[in-house]
């Protein structure tokens, strides 16, 4: 992602929280982030570091999860471009920008 930004300073991403069933402690994780409302504990997360535990109530994740089962979403991540495309499963920023074009 930030090699991206970093290329292209038309885009910009939402991010939705979507813990899958598999991954037990993604749901609390997923919490905790949205709670700091931080990028920091993100990037921890996909690095694998411990994070703590949710600091608030939230509803956020809970939602963001019945909007993917919603839409059909079941792999992470997912991006939904503007122009309604869908890219499933993890990509190199090379791949990425490749996909979605000029």
């Amino acid at each position: 992602m930030k090699t991206i930004l970093a290329e292209r300073n038309d885009i910009a991403f939402l991010f939705k929280m979507v813990p899958l069933k598999n991954h037990p402690a993604a749901y609390e994780k997923s919490k905790a982030i949205l709670c700091e409302k931080s990028l920091s504990l993100l990037e921890d997360a996909f690095e694998k570091k411990p994070l703590p535990k949710p600091t608030c109530e939230t509803k956020a994740v809970d939602e963001s999860m019945k909007l993917a089962e919603k839409l059909g979403l079941t792999s992470v991540p997912t991006s939904i471009l503007p122009d309604g495309r869908i890219i499933r499963g993890y990509l190199t920023a090379k791949e990425f920008l490749q996909k979605i074009g000029p």
